[in-house]
């Protein structure tokens, strides 16, 4: 991982801002509630906020709505020092996403809303403006590949990122209510998957990209064993496996007291990165990914459970390590 240069700690992020609420106080059911409390939402967005609160650089790509509920995405992102200057409002019919999420594990529910989803109306001339050579490393979720013109600006930006030397880091994220197809996203997501450094997914998502569950793991394999750096293979409370050129590393989890299922995956690659920009081994950095996973799970929101530097080195000292693998 040495040839990786993240040492400068500062990425380029595409993709999504939204608005989450939350049923409040924590527990209540939404059918139930009658409060509600607002955050940053988005799975870019969060990872960027995530990478920004352990001390890293994070600017987010995308576009948002050219309304209230798009200034509220712009004032977090301000609030929680992720560079704004490549997110552009858009007007007309376009909406910013929307995610009511309770928390709760028990019967949880997330209520998505992304009809006319302004972050798809990214552009090549969106990514074309960015001075890649200013960053370490460009990170990217799978939605953006899910509608045009945000696919295509993707992959634009993929081919103008690879030309200044950074590696592409991808974060699978696959959201059916998204897609046209399944057919088409399998297509696209294993394009996608083939021209990055480090694939980052859960094990459906591997599957899914495989074209069946069982089928997952070997699909993270072949993609190292055809360019990639690093393919990490989630397994929830079953841990990780991380495959590298160098072989195959396997990790537990850090027990905790959820209180939401969500956020976790946002959290663990804000924290893996930022492991792999200070150096960290890879298997130290897949820990400290999952120390920041266990960490917002047991937390009210996704944006603001992050956790700082002082927060995740508290954890990581203090905190019973991983569960056996």
């Amino acid at each position: 991982m040495s040839d990786m240069k993240l040492a400068g700690n500062r990425f380029v992020i595409i993709g999504r801002a939204g608005m989450d609420i939350y049923p409040d106080p924590p527990g209540t059911k939404t059918e139930h509630a009658t409060q509600f409390f607002a955050c940053l939402g988005g799975s870019s967005a969060n990872i960027g906020v995530a990478i920004s609160k352990l001390g890293g650089s994070a600017d987010l790509v995308t576009c948002v709505s050219d309304d209230a509920i798009g200034r509220f995405a712009l004032n977090q992102l301000d609030h929680y020092g992720v560079g704004r200057a490549h997110v552009r409002s858009v007007g007309g019919e376009a909406r910013n996403s929307l995610a009511v999420v309770e928390t709760t594990i028990e019967d949880h529910q997330s209520v998505i809303y992304r009809n006319g989803a302004a972050d798809f109306e990214m552009t090549e001339a969106d990514v074309a403006a960015i001075d890649y050579a200013g960053y370490d490393a460009l990170i990217t979720t799978g939605t953006v590949f899910a509608a045009e013109p945000s696919r295509r600006a993707a992959f634009a930006a993929f081919e103008r990122a690879r030309a200044a030397g950074l590696p592409l880091i991808f974060d699978i994220d696959y959201r059916p209510y998204s897609w046209p197809s399944a057919q088409v996203a399998a297509d696209v997501y294993s394009r996608a998957g083939s021209l990055c450094d480090v694939i980052v997914g859960n094990d459906v998502e591997f599957g899914f990209m495989a074209g069946g569950y069982d089928k997952g793991l070997d699909k993270a394999r072949d993609l190292v064993a055809n360019g990639a750096r690093i393919a990490v293979y989630k397994m929830g409370e079953k841990g990780a496996v991380t495959i590298t050129p160098e072989g195959e590393i396997r990790t537990g989890i850090f027990p905790t007291q959820a209180l939401k299922p969500t956020g976790a995956g946002d959290s663990f690659m804000g924290g893996f990165v930022s492991g792999l920009a200070a150096g960290h081994s890879v298997r130290n950095a897949v820990l400290a990914g999952s120390a920041a996973a266990a960490m917002v799970v047991a937390r009210v929101g996704c944006a603001p459970a992050m956790p700082t530097r002082a927060e995740l080195d508290d954890f990581l000292k203090n905190h019973a390590g991983p569960s056996a693998a």
